[in-house]
């Protein structure tokens, strides 16, 4: 894209800023947004907090979440979302929060729409051992690590989990 994701504003609203406040509107709380650049993201509403493990793949910002969740808040779940979902509400987030509310048990509650959606999904707290061992095996895949662990998938609409990732995707939105 040439800029930062989550800084591009979609009908005036970072992009970044609209999933903050999908995960607001489902119940999440506290909410931050992970990784990049903190003074880049400080106009962000909600706080940024530094990448732990920059460059290293997806499975790599759930660790680090995790991990970072792990020191500050006492919650049993996180919920992982990019930072480039448009369309998102948190009523397209309630029904992954329920899922998780209703099956303490499992590593991960993750979305499908007509394929596995690993970059909307809600983690288990208690899950930071296992994901730390598969990053520490090399593992950067979300939806491996994801197969890898007991997990449930929620159907949600697939047109609120487009997200942007060219500059034709963006030419979409107003």
């Amino acid at each position: 894209m040439g800029r930062t994701k989550a800084l591009i504003e979609i009908a005036g609203v970072p992009m970044a800023t609209t999933v903050a406040r999908a995960l607001t509107a489902a119940g999440c709380d506290p909410v931050v947004v992970y990784g990049g650049d903190p003074d880049e993201l400080a106009s962000l509403e909600p706080p940024v907090l530094p990448d732990r493990y920059p460059g290293a793949g997806p499975l790599g910002g759930v660790l680090g979440v995790l991990d970072t969740v792990a020191e500050i808040v006492t919650v049993t779940h996180v919920a992982v979302l990019a930072c480039d979902l448009p369309a998102i509400t948190g009523a397209t987030i309630v029904p992954l929060v329920d899922a998780a509310r209703t099956a303490p048990d499992l590593d991960v509650v993750v979305a499908r729409t007509d394929r596995l959606e690993p970059a909307c999904a809600i983690w288990s707290v208690s899950s930071l051992a296992a994901v730390r061992r598969r990053f520490a095996a090399g593992e950067r895949a979300l939806h491996t690590a994801i197969g890898a662990l007991r997990s449930v998938e929620v159907e949600v609409p697939a047109e609120m989990l487009v997200n942007i990732n060219t500059p034709d995707d963006l030419g979409r939105y107003p």
